[in-house]
């Protein structure tokens, strides 16, 4: 089985000395290509820290996180930021688009960060794939939550990434909105082979995940593989005592 993401006895400390905060603590984990993961904790359990350091947004103080054949310590900090840039997608609850720019100008916007010429094919087919072909030339602003966060989707998707990194994705939409999200990425996952790490702290969302990864005080806490939103909510009360 080809692993496209690999940690191997992760850790994260914060501060130094009295101040110490351990985020994360001892996490192995290995996940497969063209497939979903939800990563789901209580309040402090290290969530968002296992996704930057899993990404390649933050270094981990010891042990090793791999994407693909890569391993992310070795890297110099420009060689990291050409990597997060071409071979990770990422998709945050904001959506993080530039609303001076149209739809097609954010989703191209990684090929002018790059100095690349724009693949304009590439743009309107991820445009396509999440839906919104016919959106080109509308802004930000004129668009729905939904809308705005497929946008972010296809411009996670413009260099074909390793994995795509989602942050929250259904957090500032409605239920039904947060829905259509939930089927599109497991959309990229079952007919593209995408690759989705996905944080969320919904049963429901996590339920469309192929596995649900448990984290309580930095620690791997546990998972469960083709999960229901009522076995999902159980776990997550019972965190406490794993």
């Amino acid at each position: 089985m080809e692993y496209v993401v690999r940690l191997e006895s992760v850790g994260k400390v914060y501060g130094s000395g009295r101040n110490a905060v351990q985020a994360l603590n001892d996490v192995t984990i290995a996940l497969p290509r063209g497939s979903f993961t939800a990563v789901m904790g209580p309040s402090g359990s290290g969530k968002s820290t296992f996704l930057h350091c899993a990404s390649g947004l933050d270094r981990a103080s010891s042990g090793q996180v791999w994407l693909g054949d890569t391993e992310l310590s070795r890297l110099k900090e420009e060689a990291l930021t050409v990597l997060r840039r071409e071979r990770i997608g990422f998709v945050f609850q904001a959506y993080n688009l530039l609303d001076a720019l149209t739809v097609e100008q954010n989703v191209s916007l990684p090929f002018r960060l790059a100095d690349q010429p724009v693949a304009t094919d590439r743009v309107r087919a991820a445009l396509k794939a999440v839906g919104l072909a016919e959106q080109l030339d509308r802004h930000p602003a004129q668009l729905s939550g939904g809308q705005r966060q497929r946008v972010a989707i296809a411009r996670a998707l413009i260099h074909e990434p390793d994995a795509v990194f989602a942050d929250e994705p259904t957090g500032a939409l409605d239920s039904r909105t947060g829905r259509q999200i939930l089927e599109l990425l497991r959309r990229l996952v079952d007919q593209l082979g995408q690759t989705v790490v996905m944080v969320t702290h919904d049963p429901v969302a996590a339920s469309y995940a192929d596995k649900v990864v448990f984290l309580a005080d930095g620690r791997l806490a546990g998972e469960l593989r083709k999960p229901t939103p009522e076995q999902v909510a159980d776990r997550m009360t019972r965190l406490g005592e794993w």
